[in-house]
């Protein structure tokens, strides 16, 4: 085993065999935190920007933040319930691209397919932003390096889901209990101490918040309802990741579906419950908050705040001031919620690759990113998506108010198209059900998923209309370049499976093969290759030499006569020392001899087994071959000889897959039986 395959085995763990995919299936207890990390991790930025846009009005407006806390859980809620239906009518994992794929056309498909990549790519850098932000206000030396340190996170995180959805599920795992503990917790408490009259109020109750420009003075009807609509817009991003348990069924241990939906209902009710008690609280202990990038909108007792002053997350100015007696407290609701900001673009790297896959099988992705990996993972499309959000991050600077304005747009888009398949999916099905019982369940499921679209639809328009300029226009673009790649991607492997099916003229034979193999010098290599080329009985046989060098060719000319080899020799006179044109140039003149016949052209190489040895030959015959198989009518067969270095390599392999381990055989990866003829022989 070389360096590269250690390296590889330490960072991933030995390789996994196909028939160990049911090994890597997820209890509840696992798949709640991997695929709810992101939606449960929302409650940490959601109600900061609810806030953030209420603001606007000043402090006064905040008496409907609870009110649009309860306008989220509905929605929040119909969308659960909605979900619920689909894990059970749709458990093959394409979650709302095969909805609305098989219901609505593949034009919804695509469309849904390309809000979704996009709201993936976004999960990953808004969370990684938002705990990296998290992690600078801790740790000064962070600060100004956001987008570095983020990038990094992105990184170990690809690094640990490529290691596999299970042992990723059991590391992220404790830190997700440990944010709903923590969160919960604190809550309850808070709740318990506004029951007894002792809450206390956070950091920012003793400042002032002056209007934004355009809400001074009383607001019209008007603009208090866009107002309202902009922070119950900017709330509903506590809505992203829910549909991530949709694409994912197939890692549920059987049974799948049920698995799924009781997944998605305790996702829901925890989801819900942490948002609205942090909405309250927030309200109660007189939170004062502001975009990050208008601070000088805070004021205290009428002169403006200091420079440098720490706006706090609203979370954790909930944290300190519940938790005034008990520091720890603090610090470990603190703690986790930066953690599991990050750890949240772990729902993303479970849903992003099974839904790469799934577009691969359909044409739609590169057949690439439907290629599992040694750990059963799908590798390249955990990459892929690492790569597309370190870009994200480094071109927004990890400024996660600037990223949330691009969030929710692709993701309400695929709410509304699935829900609207759904309801086509029922209809469809009441068509043909005559038992009365099924049919009562199917009109049950059909009236939840109208009610799911009602509500996105709303704010989905919502959405359009309050976020257009503030940045959504970005991601519908981004929308649209997703579609056009889908469908050109798809359109070529259309064109390229009608050129390649095969007809009649397939079976017609060549007139005459005329091949010639390269000579550099007469040895071992290239005496091997005129064997094997006077093996296949061709019409005419030559060796081709290209003269750079009078001295060398007079040499291999007397050699080549003195062994009476029985083959011609053609020497292509290179007067500029090309070596490849001239090889190029003879193929087709030939070729244009005789059109109906082939042109076979062997080539000589070593085979060696040190990476290192490979940078030191054969160069000539990678550039000799990328030139041949671009010319037609001519055929390229490489004769490899194998140096004494490539015999050690294949002994090392060798030795390393037939290796039998201490409990190999128990854990079934070995046949017993082949394992007792191991050590017999």
């Amino acid at each position: 085993m070389g360096v590269g395959d250690v390296a590889k085995r330490v960072l991933l763990g030995r390789k996994l065999r196909s028939s160990q995919l049911g090994e890597t299936l997820l209890p509840k207890r696992i798949a709640l935190p991997v695929f709810a990390s992101d939606a449960l991790s929302s409650v940490a930025y959601a109600p900061d920007e609810v806030f953030i846009m209420l603001s606007l009005a000043g402090a006064s407006a905040y008496v409907w933040s609870w009110k649009i806390g309860i306008a989220v859980a509905l929605v929040m809620a119909a969308v659960v319930a909605s979900y619920r239906q689909t894990v059970h009518a749709y458990p093959s994992g394409g979650g709302d691209y095969e909805v609305a794929t098989v219901n609505l056309g593949a034009t919804a498909g695509t469309t849904v397919a390309s809000a979704l990549l996009v709201d993936y790519v976004l999960t990953v850098a808004v969370s990684i932003s938002s705990g990296a932000q998290y992690a600078a206000s801790a740790i000064e030396v962070l600060r100004g390096h956001e987008a570095t340190f983020a990038t990094i996170l992105v990184v170990v995180l690809m690094a640990i889901n490529l290691r596999g959805i299970r042992e990723s599920g059991t590391f992220f795992a404790i830190p997700t209990y440990a944010f709903m503990a923590a969160t919960l917790g604190m809550c309850a408490f808070g709740l318990l101490r506004l029951a007894g009259g002792s809450l206390p109020q956070v950091e920012s109750a003793e400042l002032d918040i002056e209007k934004a420009p355009g809400f001074e003075g009383s607001l019209t009807t008007f603009a208090l309802m866009f107002l309202l609509a902009r922070a119950f817009s900017s709330g509903c991003a506590a809505l992203t990741g829910v549909e991530a348990i949709s694409n994912g069924v197939p890692a549920f241990r059987r049974p799948k579906s049920k698995n799924a939906a009781t997944t998605l209902f305790m996702l829901g009710a925890i989801a819900i419950t942490m948002m609205l008690s942090i909405i309250v609280l927030a309200k109660q202990m007189g939170l004062r908050y502001v975009d990050p990038h208008d601070l000088d909108r805070l004021t205290q007792n009428g002169e403006p705040l200091p420079d440098g002053y720490d706006q706090h997350p609203v979370i954790a100015q909930i944290a300190r001031a519940v938790f005034n007696d008990f520091t720890p407290g603090f610090l470990f609701v603190v703690t986790v919620t930066g953690i599991i900001l990050v750890l949240a673009a772990n729902t993303a790297f479970n849903g992003f690759p099974v839904l790469g896959s799934i577009l691969a099988q359909d044409g739609y992705a590169p057949r690439a990113l439907g290629s599992r990996g040694d750990r059963l993972a799908y590798s390249n499309g955990i990459v892929f998506l690492a790569l597309m959000a370190i870009i994200l991050i480094q071109v927004f600077n990890a400024e996660t108010t600037r990223l949330i304005q691009l969030y929710i747009v692709g993701v309400f888009v695929s709410f509304n198209l699935s829900q609207l398949g759904m309801i086509r999916h029922w209809t469809r099905r009441l068509k043909s059900e005559k038992d009365a019982g099924e049919r009562a369940r199917m009109y049950r499921s059909r009236v939840i998923n109208t009610v799911g679209l009602t509500f996105t639809a709303v704010v989905l328009v919502i959405v359009l209309i309050t976020k257009f300029l503030a940045g959504a226009w970005i991601t519908i673009l981004a929308m649209i370049v997703f579609f056009a790649i889908m469908r050109a991607i798809r359109r070529h492997y259309d064109n390229v499976s009608l050129e390649l099916a095969a007809d009649e003229e397939d079976k017609i034979m060549p007139t005459r093969v005329h091949a010639i193999v390269l000579v550099s010098k007469l040895h071992k290599p290239t005496l091997r290759a005129l064997a094997f080329a006077k093996a296949t009985r061709p019409n005419v046989l030559e060796g081709v030499y290209v003269a750079v060098d009078a001295g060398s060719t007079d040499r291999l000319l007397q050699e080549w006569d003195d062994r009476n080899l029985g083959v011609p020799l053609k020497v292509l006179f290179s007067p500029y020392r090309e070596v490849v044109k001239p090889i190029i140039d003879y193929a087709t003149q030939i070729r244009k001899a005789n059109p109906r016949g082939v042109v076979a052209v062997y080539i000589p190489e070593y085979v060696v087994g040190r990476w290192w040895e490979q940078l030191l030959h054969n160069q000539t015959a990678l550039r000799l071959k990328g030139r041949l198989l671009f010319t037609p009518g001519v055929m390229v067969t490489s004769v490899p000889y194998q140096l004494r270095s490539s015999e050690l390599a294949r002994d090392r392999e060798e030795r390393e897959q037939g290796r039998v381990r201490a409990g190999d055989v128990r854990r079934g990866r070995v046949d017993r039986t082949s394992s007792d003829h191991q050590v017999q022989r």
